[in-house]
């Protein structure tokens, strides 16, 4: 998910005044929006949906870097192994 700076960055007087329309945003554009003060990035403002996607997505990729160390560090089993603990044999 990128930011387009023409659409995506939103002054927080902006919000204060028609709070809707961001929301409407970034529900449609699927993208987040980038709440600023004085000039500077204050906060980001991103929908439900969209925000539980990229969780998800970031605790998957945590899972397959730990599998990966897990690999490197000689951690593993057969699946007949880990089929036995969890008594699915």
């Amino acid at each position: 998910m990128s930011i387009k700076f023409s659409e995506d960055v939103v002054p927080l007087a902006d919000l204060k005044v028609n709070p809707g329309r961001v929301v409407k945003h970034v529900t449609d554009a699927h993208r987040a929006v980038l709440l600023t003060s004085r000039g500077r990035g204050v906060a980001v403002v991103q929908s439900v949906a969209d925000y539980e996607k990229t969780e998800e997505e970031r605790a998957f990729l945590r899972g397959v870097v730990a599998g990966l160390a897990d690999l490197e560090e000689g951690r593993e089993m057969s699946l007949a192994e880990a089929k036995r603990r969890l008594s699915l044999e």
